[in-house]
């Protein structure tokens, strides 16, 4: 089974703010908040809307938005997803620019 993108090892949604904006649309209640892409982010937190269709991440002031249009593995903006993927790619980048120095 293939997990969507932007899901992390457990199956949650991970989603950034890299861009600093208000607020984040998903199609998810139930997600992970890692705040900005690695290395800058925050501790990766579980965050539950519950019966709410807003929740605001305590660590970076985010606020999420349910929006019942968007499926499981999107958001607006779109790049507000992270997948682990990304951090795999930037840690290659980062180890390659290293070794030419």
């Amino acid at each position: 089974m293939s997990r969507a993108i932007g899901m992390s090892g457990d199956g949650y949604a991970k989603l950034r703010n890299d861009r600093g904006i208000p607020e984040i649309r998903i199609g998810v209640k139930e997600f992970k908040c890692i705040g900005v892409s690695p290395p800058h982010d925050h501790p990766h937190i579980y965050l539950d809307m519950g019966d709410e269709d807003t929740i605001i991440c305590p660590y970076c002031a985010t606020s999420f938005r349910f929006d019942p249009r968007l499926g499981p593995s999107e958001a607006d903006p779109p790049d507000c997803l992270y997948s682990d993927h990304d951090e795999a790619t930037n840690v290659r980048v980062r180890l390659r620019g290293h070794g030419s120095q």
